[in-house]
């Protein structure tokens, strides 16, 4: 069995990867941060060693050569990554997988109290255990002021239509806050039919008030993703883990057209940085409302934070 390496954040880690990266990037953007408006990022993650360096991360790594860590890494490179791309907030997510915590809802209200003007927390709940889950999600917005609850459903390898994620979607409707969660194919080496965006049709007809985030835009089945945010008035779909330059045609015409007020930017930082994200953003050729909605103004009035 081959070795895993484990480096420190000084050496050819991620954190390197994520600092040469901005380097490059700064030399090769065709944006101008002066004259762009406000960028929230409402997918992002302060990674712990747990989550970062878990194995189900094994086949992501390859493609992004990267090395196992053996330090935390600091707030400042999340914060300086986001600096780098003109982003003034970004959503940190918890991750709660089935019998453990990869980034625990205290460690993300640690990494926001560290940063209040520049981090909103997201957290996450063992669907497993319902009223322990429930219970969670209350402490997670009466207590650490969270602003949304992520459950992934290919990390539980169930569908969204599960009964396990019935009183999340509950509990979200009573708290008043949105329901994230991923929609698309997996990088992980997990099956990637539980992640089918039809399956949130039957979600939003059971909660219609229920405001659902789907991110890393539904890939193959953007068509199908772009359908249920059109059906559904509360359902939205997010960018995160898709530079500009990758995104679906069928996706920038829905946000030139229809579904302006229905798509949000995110990264899934630390898997791509803001700035990458944002590479040949102008290409996309939207016209200064929509730029605005995409990039903070729907994340702003979804996730009711202050301007």
């Amino acid at each position: 069995m081959e070795k895993k390496k484990t480096v420190t954040p000084h050496s050819n880690s991620l954190a390197t990867v994520i600092g040469a990266s901005l380097r490059i990037q700064r030399d090769y953007m065709n944006i101008h941060l002066q004259d762009r408006p406000v960028v929230i990022d409402a997918w992002a993650q302060h990674p712990t060693l747990r989550h970062i360096n878990d194995p189900i991360f094994d086949s992501l790594k390859r493609w992004k050569k990267m090395d196992y860590l053996n330090e935390e890494l600091p707030v400042e490179l999340t914060i300086r990554q986001m600096d780098e791309a003109g982003v003034s907030k970004s959503l940190i997510s918890a991750w709660e997988a089935p019998g453990k915590s990869m980034i625990s809802n205290d460690e993300v209200a640690s990494v926001v109290d560290s940063a209040p003007d520049r981090f909103v927390g997201i957290g996450s709940v063992d669907i497993s255990h319902p009223m322990k889950a429930v219970r969670e999600m209350h402490r997670c917005v009466k207590t650490l002021r969270f602003k949304g609850i992520r459950v992934l459903p290919w990390l539980w390898s169930k569908p969204p239509t599960d009964r396990w994620f019935y009183p999340v979607y509950t509990a979200c409707c009573e708290l008043g806050i949105p329901f994230c969660t991923q929609i698309g194919h997996t990088g992980p080496l997990m099956p990637s039919e539980v992640g089918r965006p039809i399956y949130l049709d039957q979600v939003a007809l059971d909660f219609p008030e229920l405001k659902i985030v789907a991110g890393h835009i539904g890939y193959p089945w953007t068509e199908e993703a772009i359908a249920v945010a059109t059906k559904h008035e509360h359902v939205y779909i997010d960018t995160s883990a898709y530079t500009a330059k990758r995104y679906p045609p069928e996706l920038v015409r829905y946000m030139k057209s229809y579904g302006a007020h229905k798509v949000l930017f995110g990264t899934n930082y630390p898997m791509i940085s803001a700035k990458k994200a944002l590479q040949e953003f102008d290409t996309l050729a939207l016209d200064e409302k929509t730029e605005r909605l995409f990039l903070a103004e729907n994340a702003i009035r979804v996730f009711e934070l202050e301007g």
